[in-house]
């Protein structure tokens, strides 16, 4: 007989989510505090994102980290999609131990020797630091998390319907755009989500391989943090969670709409006489 979770289980459950989750909320709301002062509550205020408009410094920081992170993502989409087809569909070839750890490899290299070493190779090749190194830095350790989502998504995929359309006489290329891709669509969306999220949280990285203007936002709240916790970082932070959920939100909502849809298309086809 199913007695329901027993009080361990509920406490576990509501201790872990409040180890990860109270900092946060406490976060957003003094962020909105009054005073200047971040541990003495002086009432509800939303002055500090006014002063945020006017922290040009902050917003130049917002402004590189955003476009990193786009640029970032896109591409390491676009590499990772294609890492994961490679090993989900290549099969033994030579040389797939060799691809298949360097994919892997940055998932458990610490951030340190990756970012040293990204930055000894820009050395090496007499490349200036600045966007575009923070940018392939970016690139080439989200890309491994976007193979791997992808990878999971190929795994249980159905090649029937590729293998219809090509008897059809629909081209390979053709065939992976207009069958593979919109069914693997959710896992590639997911991945270049997962991927944004590091580009934006990363710090260790871009300290190593940024130049000069282009000082990413964590960099700039790691520097003024260490002076001290000022409440339009605390403003600034919230936008940050805010964009990130709704970000999470819409993808997910959008995710289970296209899955309710797919379902349903394959119940009239199965319907049909």
């Amino acid at each position: 007989m199913n007695r329901g979770p027993s009080w361990f289980n509920v406490t576990s459950i509501v201790l872990g989510f409040s180890f990860l989750y109270l900092p946060i909320v406490i976060l957003v709301i003094f962020s909105f505090n009054a005073s200047r002062l971040v541990t003495v509550w002086g009432g509800f205020s939303t002055k500090w994102y006014g002063e945020l408009l006017h922290n040009q410094q902050l917003l130049d920081a917002a402004w590189v980290t955003l476009r990193v992170g786009f640029a970032a993502a896109t591409i390491a989409t676009v590499l990772g999609t294609i890492g994961a087809l490679v090993l989900a569909r290549m099969g033994r070839f030579l040389g797939r131990s060799l691809f298949s750890g360097m994919i892997y490899a940055p998932l458990v290299m610490p951030d340190v020797i990756l970012g040293l070493s990204l930055l000894l190779l820009f050395v090496a090749i007499n490349q200036d630091r600045g966007f575009w190194t923070v940018m392939l830095a970016h690139t080439t350790f989200c890309m491994c998390y976007v193979a791997v989502v992808v990878q999971s998504r190929l795994v249980g995929f159905d090649r029937s319907l590729e293998e219809a359309a090509m008897d059809l006489g629909c081209p390979p290329v053709k065939t992976f755009f207009l069958i593979t891709l919109p069914l693997i669509l959710p896992g590639v969306l997911a991945g270049w989500m997962l991927a944004f999220t590091l580009s934006l949280d990363d710090l260790v990285i871009a300290s190593f391989t940024t130049g000069p203007g282009a000082t990413t936002l964590p960099m700039k709240i790691y520097s003024q943090v260490r002076l001290g916790v000022t409440p339009e970082i605390n403003a600034v932070c919230t936008i940050l969670v805010g964009l990130v959920t709704v970000g999470v939100v819409t993808a997910s909502i959008l995710t289970k709409r296209r899955e309710v849809r797919r379902q349903r298309d394959e119940q009239l086809a199965a319907a049909a006489p």
